[in-house]
């Protein structure tokens, strides 16, 4: 079945399934591969709630509501591609080692002060996510945001000959996923394809001015400056503040005499969230508001309006006294280092770090540990904890206690008990260090 006799049916029953057991009565089942599991095989169970499923192995081809392709994910992205030129609202991307989910949450709240917004839920930002948050999106919507993740090259670029985005955000170019990307210039090479689509397809990016990186990957022609330089687009400046990040910004148009300041003529901006890293992020959402016409109030409720939650950027009280800096979602060297410097600026009493294994860096792994270990001792920090098998390779170089995963952290701290500390939590997904909180 081609891709327009699918796209027929798609319109008919316009809810993508992936997971037999979510199947409705206006999906369509997708028989994907995973790592553990072969779609296919809950083919028939799927079609016992939606009216069909796409499969590519005629094993299963048990039933006329079966549709069989030569691959599901390549026709799954097809059909995601050939709906987003049908649909023909402005698209915007957002990629970045660090800060784009939150950027993107940002983003959206103030754009939807505005238009109906339609963007990625979650963390879905692969080949299959974007997909899936493209297929998501209907003639409702007036406009869409795409987060993208990649660990290999080419990956950006299919993404944007997926999603055809109209504007894009590259939030900054960090070391992570050292072992897909190979270098710090493979990660900035893999980055730089949003700009590169952006400048054949004549579209904007809305780039950190402040980030000469950046400006080192040849942006496309049309862009909208953000930083804390006088003459960006949109220009801001983070306030003294004793947690929570704070901020004013002042867009283009008012124009500053050379008399006049950023504080004349300037707008406030309390977030809920936690570290001057999280600036960036929250400009950038600014800098998009100010270019599509959102208003001062709008963009300033939007943005203060917004709690994280999903252990990014966090504050979590708990009955200990404790108050937790939780931002172990993922981890790499550059948000690691940006979290800990953090940390050490913020007054809180009775600091206490437990930091956990950095993922996916391959050979560079034991040489970013060790930046990490040494970066911790030059800070002065007394009561720090390690997990993870990278940070216990290097206990030799340090005298902090040291865990090889997060159970056995739990353990240690089921004795030696925390209570009206100041915590911070930072570590790769994979480390699982959400298991911690409940000992705090």
């Amino acid at each position: 079945m081609n891709t327009t006799a699918l796209y027929d049916i798609f319109l008919k029953y316009p809810h993508i399934c992936t997971d037999s057991r979510l199947a409705s009565e206006d999906s369509i089942f997708f028989a994907l591969k995973g790592d553990k599991n072969d779609g296919n095989a809950y083919a028939e169970q799927a079609l016992k709630k939606c009216p069909y499923a796409v499969i590519d192995n005629e094993a299963y081809n048990k039933n006329d509501r079966c549709i069989l392709v030569d691959d599901v994910l390549d026709t799954l992205q097809k059909l995601a591609a050939y709906h987003r030129k049908r649909l023909g609202l402005p698209i915007l991307a957002i990629t970045g080692t660090n800060g784009k989910t939150t950027t993107k949450e940002l983003t959206a709240r103030v754009l939807s002060k505005k238009y109906k917004v339609a963007y990625t839920q979650g963390n879905l930002n692969n080949h299959i996510g974007v997909p899936l948050t493209l297929l998501s999106m209907n003639k409702t919507h007036e406009f869409g945001i795409i987060e993208m993740g990649a660990s290999h090259q080419g990956e950006i670029a299919k993404l944007c000959k997926i999603a055809a985005p109209d504007f894009g955000i590259i939030t900054n170019v960090g070391r992570a996923h050292l072992e897909g990307f190979g270098s710090f210039e493979g990660v900035k090479q893999a980055k730089s394809e949003l700009y590169k689509y952006l400048h054949d397809n004549d579209g904007l990016a809305f780039v950190n001015y402040d980030n000469e990186t950046l400006e080192d990957m040849n942006p496309p022609h049309n862009i909208v400056y953000y930083g804390t330089k006088t003459f960006t687009h949109c220009q801001g400046q983070i306030l003294d503040s004793p947690l929570y990040l704070s901020f004013k910004w002042v867009p283009s148009d008012e124009i500053i005499s050379d008399e006049e300041t950023i504080n004349d003529k300037c707008y406030t901006i309390n977030t809920h969230l936690i570290g001057a890293y999280n600036f960036e992020n929250a400009l950038a959402a600014v800098s998009v508001g100010n270019n599509f016409g959102i208003s001062v109030c709008n963009i300033k409720d939007a943005i203060e309006s917004y709690i994280p939650n999903n252990n990014r950027s966090q504050l979590v009280k708990t009955e200990k006294g404790n108050s937790l800096l939780l931002d172990c979602y993922n981890a790499n060297p550059s948000s690691m280092e940006s979290a800990i410097n953090n940390f050490a600026n913020i007054d809180l009493p009775n600091k206490v770090m437990i930091i956990g294994d950095m993922l996916e860096l391959g050979s560079a792994a034991s040489r970013e540990h060790g930046v990490i270990v040494g970066m911790v001792k030059k800070l002065g920090f007394e009561k720090v904890f390690f997990v993870g098998r990278n940070f216990c390779n290097l206990k030799e170089a340090h005298e902090f206690k040291c865990f090889y995963d997060s159970d056995d952290c739990v353990k240690h701290l089921g004795e030696e008990k925390i209570s009206n500390a100041s915590v911070l939590i930072k570590g790769s997904h994979g480390m699982k260090m959400d298991k911690i909180v409940p000992c705090l």
